[in-house]
């Protein structure tokens, strides 16, 4: 009955009625944005590209100011992301802005799963922000957000195309995350070979089928300078926190024999169109598609994996106790047919080792009586040896009595005649 009466005051039309003079709730803008001010805002931001490419130089020259960053070699064993978060004020705007930096991406030999890493640390923010919002007591306000809401992806200036690890990156990131591609130390190129080298690039992305990040034009405030910059993507751009006095002014610039890069002259590089678009104009759209699309699509996953489901039009509601108990049965039944298949199991391995002792104790008895019969034979064939010896010593005694009595009688047969020669003599 209920049921009905919400569908009938869903189906009823709505009437636009006039007032009659000032109520006072046109200030709800001003409410949220005074409310949005002394909250506070988080901006996370992260860095994918090899060592040395200009990760965190650009990054201090986008915020105008000096992060820690620490020296990091070409030889880690893995990709490791390293986020660090700081509080920054302007105006009188605080932002929490978090950096993750990819330390050792593509140092590896085997770079077949560098892009793991950094799959599994956007997952893990999702997850994070998901328990806090299935808490009983939640507190979404007063969390900190650490999911990502940008991806700057570093192309490295080869003047050729893009790499297979920053394809298949990319490929992986782009439901995950929003992707900016910037071409890093573009000053290392031609004006003609950026251009070549950005086209070859938009052209693998689009046959690749990777999804990077689009500006908005639905906003018709914006809708012209973002329709126009969707158009320079990759930005080619060059970081410098070095202050070069240029002419009668100090401007940030990289110094060269042969003159200088200005960081923030247009022609130079897209930097400012980067800085602009960044975090000028589509900083709160950034928020927005992370929490709306990428975010939702993992949150989307994550409850259909825990047995919830959204209920066709047509259809009747769900309750979600029914739904809690059925997915609990479920469980249980799931678990107790583990516990009966490692039961079996176990059964199964303790007949297999018995039969496996019963075999090794019919081996034992079998050497056991092999070495039973050898020794009985050794013994039998010894015993023969000592009597063959026993009578051969009988038959060497009898032998040297017989020849020592010979003897004896030879000697006194020698000896009488030489005594009869005496006696005559005599």
């Amino acid at each position: 009955m209920a049921d009905n009466e919400v569908d009938v005051f869903a189906n009823e039309e709505k009437r636009n009625l006039e007032l009659r003079g000032h109520v006072g709730f046109d200030s709800l803008p001003d409410q949220l944005v005074s409310k949005s001010v002394a909250q506070g805002f988080s901006f996370n931001i992260l860095c994918v590209g090899e060592t040395g490419i200009g990760k965190s130089t650009l990054m201090n020259t986008l915020f105008n100011t000096t992060f820690e960053n620490e020296e990091i070699n070409h030889y880690e064993k893995e990709v490791q992301l390293r986020p660090q978060t700081y509080n920054l004020q302007e105006s009188n705007v605080n932002l929490k802005l978090t950096m993750v930096h990819t330390v050792g991406f593509g140092d590896q030999l085997n770079k077949d799963e560098s892009f793991k890493p950094i799959l599994e640390y956007i997952d893990a923010q999702f997850e994070k922000y998901l328990e806090e919002e299935l808490k009983i007591k939640r507190s979404l306000f007063n969390c900190h957000d650490t999911r990502i809401h940008i991806c700057l992806y570093f192309i490295a200036p080869t003047g050729h195309s893009l790499k297979s690890l920053d394809l298949v990156t990319m490929k992986k990131l782009d439901s995950k995350v929003n992707i900016i591609p910037v071409i890093a130390k573009a000053d290392t190129l031609s004006k003609s070979e950026l251009d070549k080298l950005k086209i070859k690039i938009m052209s693998e992305l689009v046959s690749n089928g990777v999804q990077i990040y689009q500006f908005p034009t639905e906003d018709e405030a914006v809708a012209e300078i973002n329709s126009s910059m969707n158009t320079h993507l990759p930005f080619a751009v060059v970081g410098s926190v070095e202050d070069v006095k240029v002419g009668n002014k100090m401007v940030k610039a990289r110094l060269y024999p042969w003159g200088s890069v200005q960081v923030e002259n247009e022609n130079h590089c897209d930097f400012v169109k980067l800085r602009e678009m960044l975090l000028r104009v589509n900083m709160e759209d950034l928020r927005e598609q992370t929490h709306a699309r990428h975010y939702e699509l993992y949150r989307r996953c994550k409850l259909e994996e825990m047995g919830f489901k959204d209920t066709d039009p047509d259809s009747q509601s769900f309750s979600l106790q029914e739904t809690y108990e059925a997915k609990r049965k479920e469980f249980l039944v799931d678990l107790q047919r583990k516990e009966e298949e490692m039961r079996q199991m176990f059964v199964n391995k303790v007949k297999e080792t018995e039969a496996e002792l019963k075999e090794k104790e019919k081996e034992l008895h079998e050497r056991f009586e092999q070495l039973k019969r050898m020794h009985q034979e050794e013994k039998k064939n010894l015993e023969e040896k000592r009597r063959e010896l026993e009578e051969g010593m009988n038959a060497f005694n009898r032998r040297k009595v017989a020849a020592e009595t010979l003897m004896g009688q030879a000697l006194q047969g020698c000896s009488q005649p030489f005594k009869k020669d005496k006696d005559k003599k005599n």
